[in-house]
């Protein structure tokens, strides 16, 4: 059953982690794995836990502890993909949702619960989920949400759960605090470390600007106007960010439409579909909404947001310059972000070209290439004849030159430029230490506020510790690709 779902989801080969965790996990020992965002984590643990639970169970076996409400569902959503065959089901539960929907549906016995630390603590305490038939505990990027601080609520969470459980952790980092917590609660687990996949960049030209956050979008609608992509997608790091983005772009006349984990699947895939057959130009997406995207002819990519670690960097510029094309990626930076741009630059191994951002002058040259380029797609086409009398009418009164140019300018995006638009500032990222190339800091990024851009799992109806953080549109979690397989205009 597992197998139909990997095939229908695209699977084509495991990935390193893959083939070293599988048959570990399956045979019931407890797994330590070290290993950075992209290396196809979800898969190696969430198919022996598949495997492991029995359908017919009215309780939950599982558990799944994620840092953010944005992983969680991302989780939740990939093991139901591969439990669809197998009868087993999932059920995401985590901070900002209505605690009512989860006690309803943990009524109806899912075998895998997938949780942020706080909310599946609030639950324990209201009793509506007993963890004594827990059989397989995960931790999803536990340094994560160590440093997120949910020290206290892991450790009453493995207290809580059986004692001849199997626990898989998986991290980037290995902090101490993290040590002594595996020191502490699992039985001598099998150490898997496995570097992210390098990925080949040289048919990429990537690009910086330093420019400040108030003049970003100004920045990114210059730069369309001067490259003309033929596809192109903005990664931004919020919802919000996407949201605002999108409509903004929307409003300056581009084909643009944004998506994000809030925007329901079957909407997702129908802005997908449109931007695979080029019914739209730009796609603006955050990372979650983002990952397994596969869509050829993506020509630029453009980090409106820097990412929050390089090997999301490293996927999001991968959109472009596939089957041997030529590609083209730019990254905006503030003043405060440009050590981002080093650790990102150490983790690809090429240096990013800088970039002047463009002036009004320079997009206005490009929009009027633009704009001869569509009258001589016109011509050459030939798809006029019914206008050629028109055309005689108007050249007995105008001369050519002043009629083409008044061409020129209507088919150009001269007025909407003049919209003005103001978008929600987003804090710079900041480097999250001791995780960078070396252990010199760098590996991740964090929101530029301690809390204000993590997900909301502090915030929920108990109270108490869960308020310490929240509030504020969060960056949705870190992209997972598990697999090498594929996967509003206004």
């Amino acid at each position: 059953m597992i197998l139909k779902s990997l095939d229908q989801m695209g699977f084509e080969e495991a990935t390193p982690i893959q083939k070293q965790v599988l048959p570990i996990a399956k045979a019931g020992r407890d797994v330590l794995g070290q290993a950075q965002t992209g290396t196809g984590k979800t898969a190696a643990f969430g198919i022996p836990l598949i495997e492991k639970m029995e359908q017919e169970a009215r309780h939950p076996q599982g558990i799944v502890l994620a840092p953010t409400r944005e992983l969680a569902i991302q989780v939740a959503e990939e093991l139901n993909k591969l439990g669809r065959y197998s009868n087993v089901r999932c059920l995401p539960i985590y901070g900002g949702q209505e605690i009512g929907r989860q006690i309803r549906g943990l009524k109806k016995n899912p075998q895998i619960i997938v949780a942020t630390p706080g909310r599946l603590q609030d639950h324990m305490r209201r009793k509506t989920i007993s963890l004594g038939n827990i059989n397989t505990v995960v931790l999803d990027e536990a340094d994560e949400m160590l440093s997120m601080g949910f020290v206290e609520e892991i450790e009453e969470i493995l207290e809580s759960v059986p004692d001849n459980r199997q626990t898989l952790l998986f991290s980037a980092t290995m902090p101490p605090r993290l040590q002594t917590i595996l020191n502490k609660h699992m039985n001598n687990p099998e150490q898997i470390k496995v570097k992210a996949k390098e990925m080949t960049v040289s048919n990429i030209d990537q690009r910086y600007v330093e420019v400040q956050e108030r003049q970003k979008f100004d920045t990114l609608c210059r730069l369309i106007d001067i490259h003309s992509p033929e596809l192109a997608i903005i990664f931004g790091r919020t919802k919000r960010r996407v949201d605002e983005l999108s409509d903004a772009l929307f409003q300056r006349g581009y084909e643009v439409e944004g998506i994000h984990g809030d925007l329901p699947q079957n909407k997702r895939d129908k802005v997908i579909q449109k931007f695979k057959q080029k019914r739209i130009e730009i796609l603006v997406a955050t990372d979650v909404a983002a990952r397994g995207l596969d869509v050829s002819g993506v020509s630029h990519v453009f980090n409106f947001d820097l990412p929050q670690d390089p090997e999301s960097y490293v996927h999001r510029i991968g959109r472009t310059g596939r089957a041997g094309k030529h590609g083209m990626a730019f990254s905006f930076a503030t003043p405060r972000e440009k050590e981002h741009i080093n650790i990102i630059e150490k983790t690809t191994k090429k240096k990013m070209t800088v970039e002047k951002a463009p002036t009004l002058q320079d997009a206005s040259v490009g929009r009027q290439q633009q704009a001869a380029e569509q009258l001589l797609e016109v011509v050459t086409g030939g798809d006029y004849a019914d206008l050629t009398d028109k055309a005689e009418e108007l050249l007995e009164n105008y001369d050519a030159v002043t009629l083409v140019a008044a061409a020129l300018k209507t088919v150009s995006k001269e007025s909407s430029n003049e919209v003005k638009i103001t978008l929600t500032s987003e804090p710079p990222v900041r480097i999250k230490r001791g995780s960078g190339p070396k252990g010199k800091g760098g590996g991740g990024y964090r929101g530029g506020n301690k809390g204000g851009n993590r997900s909301n799992d502090r915030h929920r109806s108990g109270g108490g510790k869960d308020q310490r953080r929240g509030g504020g549109n969060r960056p949705e979690g870190k992209k997972e690709f598990s697999f090498s397989g594929k996967r509003r205009k206004k």
